[in-house]
């Protein structure tokens, strides 16, 4: 067979070679009933029984993936999502083909939506309707995937990815699917590469035995002719070369060809993104995101348990600096409970500060929690989509007020500095009229608002470039400001881990850079080799 070159979308850099592995789902088989009662029933077991088994995971785990599973607890605890299956079991339909017709339709119209956002969430609509189907059934229905293989297949679920251990190699080819799904973050966070939207994936014949996958171009090549295969190995190896070359850096501090010093932060979504991380890696942390704290399952964190996290995230610092970003909430972040169901554009709505200020009962609990936990080390508070200087105002007012509580009760607390995000262009243009204690730049929102354009859209992903001379000039004109004002300025969206960006970063003055602990070793060689 003639090697089939085919292009796709980039969802997880790196490049991997592997056998194919076709994905292919496990077909549960059950014998019903003929009472609907207990049809109705079994499926409302099968339902709670998925539901458990799902909390019963989150237990063991905590950021991206918890907030994945979170996602599907929310779906399964939501009775809309199984009224229309009671609807046709009352009329003599099996449990199991009655939960697979309503949720059919359910994943049919996520795949339909305009928005990418809830297209990339069609994968984990199949993942519950599957979960349920293997309670109800009692067969387990996710696909089991060898280590170090080529998962070949129209899209794939969290589940499916979780089964399997990517330690040893192994990429995603995926017909359809989104960069921005819940299995591309995972294979971001494990290393794995990945590309979507490679269109049919159909064989004359016998399926493919090999393939290359090139997760930094978003291509795939089945069945690569010897040359082809012997080109891209030597590829690898260069990339496995630098990659290592990199970890044996990973400890040294950042410098420029040049020999200026860069701190290198870290991105953390929870304290268990720490775990086995030695604190000497990086100067500190630059951005923990508090949204994990307030997930549907959980309810709304108290102030003990938001001290206790904030605490233990300071304690791995060792005295270096941490910045905690108050909730971030909103937009693609939605919480039960918390913020606008349906909000009719909710990347413009109630959102980040915006959110926290409307609903100050909640916001008052985190910034005690914020206050106290400033004792235990260098800590940092920073306020996300602030737009106008009277927010961070108010919310300092806030801060103040629950500083002087604290005191008047006699628990232990300090005021802790705060900072913006600097993610709305309005913010950027005008950062000296911001009495902020630091400023630290949300690329992402940024890019996207200074751009109009949504890094997840495929039409207009071209567009959503950090590095467009307008969103560079936005972050060097933030970077004066701080230098006239005497205030640090930091990066810490994703742009500051995109190697091809750190020269044009480093040029607008920036000094200070934030990323996920997977890009550390990444970042610091490519700093290495920037000639300012």
């Amino acid at each position: 067979m003639a090697e089939i070159h085919l292009i796709g979308r980039a969802a997880s850099p790196g490049l991997a070679i592997g056998p194919v592995t076709m994905l292919t789902a496990a077909v549960a088989k059950r014998t019903a009933s003929d009472d609907p009662a207990q049809e109705a029933a079994a499926l409302r077991a099968a339902i709670e029984g998925a539901r458990a088994e799902i909390a019963e995971q989150i237990k063991t785990i905590q950021g991206e993936v918890a907030d994945i599973l979170e996602f599907q607890v929310a779906m399964l605890e939501d009775d809309a999502l199984a009224d229309p299956a009671y609807g046709v079991i009352s009329e003599g339909i099996a449990a199991d083909h009655a939960w697979r017709l309503a949720l059919d339709v359910e994943i049919a119209g996520y795949r339909a939506a305009k928005d990418e956002y809830f297209r990339a969430r069609a994968a984990d609509i199949v993942d519950i309707r599957d979960r349920v189907l293997a309670h109800l059934s009692g067969v387990d229905t996710v696909p089991r995937i060898t280590g170090g293989s080529i998962v070949a297949a129209d899209d794939i679920t969290p589940s499916a990815f979780l089964a399997a251990d990517w330690s040893h190699g192994g990429a995603i080819a995926l017909a359809a699917g989104s960069p921005s799904s819940h299995v591309a973050m995972l294979a971001r966070a494990r290393g794995a590469p990945m590309v979507v939207g490679l269109g049919p994936l159909s064989w004359n014949g016998q399926p493919p035995a090999l393939a290359l996958v090139d997760g930094d171009a978003g291509t795939v090549i089945f069945d690569p002719e010897p040359e082809t295969r012997r080109l891209f190995e030597q590829r690898m190896a260069v990339a496995n070369a630098a990659q290592a070359a990199a970890d044996a850096g990973r400890l040294e501090s950042a410098r420029t060809a040049g020999g200026r010093r860069i701190a290198v932060l870290l991105n953390i979504a929870a304290p268990e993104d720490l775990a086995g991380l030695d604190p000497a890696i990086c100067d500190g942390i630059g951005l923990v995101r508090t949204e994990f704290l307030f997930e549907a399952s959980q309810g709304l964190p108290d102030e003990d348990a938001q001290y206790a996290v904030y605490r233990r995230i300071l304690d791995w610092a060792e005295g270096r600096p941490v910045t905690i970003r108050t909730l971030d909430a909103g937009g693609d972040k939605p919480i039960a409970g918390l913020t606008i169901d349906d909000e009719r554009n909710p990347f413009l709505g109630l959102r980040g500060i915006r959110l926290s200020l409307a609903r100050p009962e909640v916001f008052r609990v985190q910034l005690r929690a914020l206050c106290r936990a400033a004792v235990h080390g260098a800590l940092k508070v920073m306020l996300p989509m602030i737009a106008v200087p009277s927010e961070l105002d108010r919310a300092s007012a806030l801060l103040d007020a629950e500083f002087t509580a604290l005191r008047a009760e006699g628990i232990a607390c300090a005021r802790p500095p705060l900072g913006i995000m600097v993610e709305v262009p309005a913010a950027a243009l005008r950062a000296e009229a911001f009495g902020a204690a630091f400023y630290s730049i949300g690329s992402n929102d940024l890019t996207q608002y200074t751009m109009a354009a949504a890094r997840d859209i495929g039409a207009v992903a071209d567009l959503n470039d950090t590095g467009n001379p307008a969103v560079l000039a936005l972050i060097s004109q933030t970077v004066e400001a701080g230098r006239k004002r005497g205030v640090e300025v930091s990066l810490c969206g994703d742009a500051a881990a995109d190697t091809r960006l750190t020269t044009a970063l480093l040029a607008t003055g920036l000094t200070i850079l934030s990323v996920s602990p997977i890009a550390v070793a990444r970042l610091k060689a490519a700093i290495a080799k920037v000639r300012s």
